[in-house]
């Protein structure tokens, strides 16, 4: 049983382990005493960020912190108006829609514009480092979209000449956003990357149909996105049922029928960079038919772990996932280079480092809104004998 041992200390690793650091929210007009006549809010179905009231002429928008379920932080409201002369409640900001000029402050954030081809509604971004996109990089070269620089050091300038219909801020950011509201642009909070399932970050895609215009194409695609997803999970569990099945007629050993142990992150200085066990890649990897090395911690940001923890248990994990943000492709031998203890790690020595290229592949600009994509990519890493004919795109096996 030494394979899940680590199980029995993992809960002294959620006490010892680095909180969430505290982040600077922007000062947003939306009040959280707002009232509005009671109505009927949308179904949405996995998001529990923002919520939307229909109105005559305009609609009620309420953002706030996926993850805080008593809601006991701030909800940011807004007024989506479709007609000029509707009548809204004062003490609501204002916002035009379909929206025309709206600025992105971080890479996530362009996902669901990029999915309903509504690029054409984005006037600003932070950088274009890491951009994969064709027409979002033409858009940048003919100055369609400009780069407005980073938090705490933006052109305040290229701000106010692109007029923004409304800004998309980051709370997870530091600083610069009272700067931003001093300019009189809405800001709005998004809230997406809180979200901890992996459809629930897509369906923010409807949140950006709701600022475009784009409300039913947005509904579509989503529809789409949620079926492929849920059909690649259940397909699975019927598959590794039936192997499990087959495993233990075969076999004496209960452990054959477990499923695989997957280890996520690499050292970042003294300290192993992971994700929390509430997280969007837990969530993948139970979705995969696999159990995450820490799917008992509740968190669902980065968390920092000792090396010597993670280390105790690399001989028994199967897999490990490893996201490489350098510009030369991983390898094993460069991840031996890296830190020579790596070669004892089980996934190190059989070859079953499941890796992402981030400088090769869109995940920065379109992970939130292809969660379908990303579960089978791990599908097809976990489960060889499933899968056959499909070709990933984000993650796979690292051959050399």
């Amino acid at each position: 049983m030494k394979r899940y041992s680590f199980i029995l200390t993992a809960c002294m690793v959620v006490l010892l382990s680095c909180q969430h650091p505290s982040s600077n929210k922007p000062q947003t007009t939306a009040a959280s005493d707002t009232s509005v006549s009671s109505a009927a809010f949308d179904s949405i179905h996995y998001a529990k960020g923002f919520k939307v009231e229909r109105h005559d002429g305009w609609c009620l928008l309420e953002v706030s912190d996926p993850q805080d379920a008593r809601k006991t932080k701030d909800t940011y409201r807004f007024a989506l108006v479709s007609k000029s002369d509707a009548d809204v409640p004062s003490g609501l900001p204002r916002i035009q829609v379909p929206v025309r000029n709206v600025i992105c402050t971080t890479t996530l954030q362009l996902s669901g514009f990029l999915k309903l081809h509504a690029l054409d509604h984005i006037s600003g971004i932070m950088s274009a480092k890491r951009l994969f996109s064709p027409e979002l990089k033409q858009r940048i070269e003919e100055g369609k979209i400009v780069k407005v620089g980073k938090e705490g050091n933006f052109d305040t300038e290229l701000i106010l000449a692109s007029q923004p219909s409304a800004i998309l801020v980051s709370l997870s950011k530091r600083g610069g956003f009272d700067k931003l509201e001093d300019l009189g642009f809405p800001l709005i909070p998004y809230m997406g990357y809180q979200e901890t399932s992996p459809l629930a970050q897509a369906e923010w895609i409807k949140f950006v149909g709701l600022l475009t215009g784009q409300e039913s194409a947005s509904d579509s695609i989503f529809h789409r996105i949620e079926q492929s997803y849920l059909s690649a999970r259940d397909s699975l569990k019927a598959f590794v049922q039936s192997t499990q099945a087959d495993q233990s007629q075969a076999s004496s050993d209960p452990a054959s029928a477990r499923p695989p142990f997957v280890l996520y992150g690499k050292l970042h200085g003294d300290n192993w960079y992971a994700m929390g066990g509430g997280s969007f890649i837990s969530q993948i990897c139970s979705d995969a038919g696999a159990f995450y090395f820490m799917a008992i911690d509740s968190r669902s940001g980065g968390i920092n772990l000792d090396f010597e923890y993670v280390y105790s248990m690399a001989s028994d994990v199967d897999f490990w996932v490893v996201q490489n943000k350098d510009r030369e492709p991983l390898t094993y031998s460069s991840l031996a280079e890296e830190d020579a203890r790596y070669a004892d790690f089980r996934p190190w020595k059989e070859r079953r480092i499941i890796c992402c290229d981030m400088s090769q592949t869109p995940i920065n600009e379109l992970s939130p809104m292809e969660p379908d994509t990303i579960l089978l990519d791990f599908i097809h890493a976990i489960h060889p004998g499933y899968l056959k004919d499909y070709h990933p795109k984000y993650y796979q096996i690292l051959q050399h």
